[in-house]
C-alpha cells in the first residue's frame, strides 16, 4: 500500500454507538476502513491515523442482530470529545430511538464533534435527536419513506449511497457504510489513501451520490406481470419514440388506464421509469467508455447533451462527464 499523502498531528477519535440488536456489517465495515488506514500508515512507518471506540449505554457486552457479540465501552462522558460519532442502524434502532437518555447523549455528543454520521436505519436516531432537521439525509432505500413521514423537517433523498448537509453524514442501507466511511477518509486524509483502501479492501472506491441505491432494472422488478415484457421492450428501444400513447398501446391499455395502473405498480410514472432506464443505460455507457456523451446521448434516446445533464444531474447528482471521470474505466 503506498504512504499516506497528508497525515494529522495525532489521531483521530471516532466512536461508534453500538445496542441490543444492531446491525454486524453497519459497524464491522466503517470500522475496518479506518483501520485499514492505520495498516496503512504503520506500513509508511507512521504512527495511527485514527483511534476507534465501540461504545455503548449501560453494557459492557452488545449482542448484534446476527447473534455475535461486541464488546463495547460504557458512553464516555462529553469531555473530551471525538473527532466523529458514527450511529449504525439494526433491528434495535426503534428502542434506541426511545431512549431519552441516549438521545440526550447524542445530542450533546453531536454539538462537540466535528461530524457525525448514521449508517442505514441509524438516521432514524439522529432524527429522533433532532440532528437531522432541515436538512437532507438518506437512509436505506425500503426506510426512505417511513423516515420522511415521521419526521417531516428531515428532506429525505432515496436515491443517493450517502448524503452529506453540513457537518451530518448519513449513508444508504448496510454496506453502503463502507463508502461513507470511505469518504470520511478522503476528507481527511486524501483521494490517494481513501482509493488505496478500497484497493485493498477489494471494494470500489466511494460512490459520491454519482450511484444509485439500487438499478433501474432491479428496482422494476417489483412490477411483475403485467409490465416485465414491457420493462424488458423499453431497453431494447431506448433511443426510440416512449411517449405515453406509445407505451400505453404497447400494454394494451388507453393512456389513462395505463398511467394509472402503472402509477399504482410501480410508484413511478411511465416516463420518470423511461428516464430511469435511460440514465442507467447511459451510465454503463460512460463508464465503459469510447463513445462520446453526444452519441451516448442520441443512442439512449435523450434527443440532446443537454436533457442527458439535467437527468443525470437529478438522479445521480452528478455531470455525465463527472461520472465518466470517476467511474470510467
Amino acid at each position: 500500500m503506498p504512504p499516506v499523502p497528508r497525515i494529522p498531528s495525532a489521531p483521530r477519535p471516532i466512536e461508534f454507538l453500538v445496542f441490543p440488536e444492531v446491525q454486524l456489517l453497519d459497524i464491522a465495515g466503517p470500522l475496518q476502513v479506518f483501520a485499514s488506514a492505520n495498516d496503512l500508515a504503520a506500513a509508511a512507518g507512521g504512527s495511527p491515523l485514527y483511534t476507534i471506540a465501540v461504545v455503548c449505554a449501560g453494557r459492557r457486552t452488545v449482542t448484534t442482530s446476527s447473534g455475535l457479540g461486541l464488546q463495547a465501552i460504557p458512553l464516555p462522558p462529553l469531555e473530551p470529545m471525538p473527532d466523529t460519532l458514527l450511529v449504525p442502524g439494526g433491528r434495535g434502532v426503534p428502542d434506541a430511538a426511545a431512549d431519552p437518555a441516549l438521545l440526550a447523549w447524542v445530542s450533546a455528543r453531536a454539538s462537540g464533534v466535528r461530524r457525525i454520521a448514521s449508517v442505514c436505519t441509524g438516521a432514524f436516531v439522529l432524527a429522533e435527536a433532532g440532528l437531522l432537521d432541515h436538512r437532507r439525509a438518506t437512509t436505506h432505500w425500503a426506510f426512505c419513506d417511513e423516515l420522511a413521514r415521521r419526521y417531516p423537517s428531515v428532506r429525505v433523498e432515496s436515491e443517493p449511497i450517502f448524503v452529506r448537509d453540513g457537518p451530518v453524514w448519513t449513508s444508504a442501507g448496510v454496506t453502503a457504510g463502507v463508502d461513507l466511511a470511505l469518504a470520511l477518509v478522503e476528507q481527511d486524509l486524501g483521494r490517494s489513501t481513501a482509493l488505496a483502501i478500497a484497493r485493498y479492501l477489494v471494494v470500489f472506491l466511494k460512490r459520491p451520490g454519482g450511484q444509485a441505491q439500487f438499478s433501474a432494472a432491479l428496482a422494476l422488478q417489483a412490477a411483475e406481470e403485467p409490465f416485465a415484457a414491457l420493462h424488458g421492450w423499453i431497453a431494447q428501444h431506448l433511443s426510440h419514440d416512449l411517449s405515453l400513447p406509445v407505451l400505453a398501446r404497447k400494454a394494451g391499455m388507453s393512456p389513462r388506464s395505463f398511467s394509472r395502473h402503472y402509477v399504482s405498480r410501480t410508484g413511478l410514472t411511465p416516463a420518470r421509469s423511461v428516464e430511469r432506464l435511460r440514465v442507467e443505460s447511459a451510465r454503463q455507457l460512460l463508464a465503459e467508455g469510447g463513445t462520446s456523451i453526444k452519441r451516448i446521448a442520441a443512442r439512449c434516446g435523450f434527443g440532446s447533451e443537454e436533457t442527458m445533464r439535467r437527468s443525470f444531474l437529478r438522479l445521480m447528482g452528478v455531470t455525465p462527464t463527472d461520472y465518466r471521470d470517476r467511474f470510467g474505466t
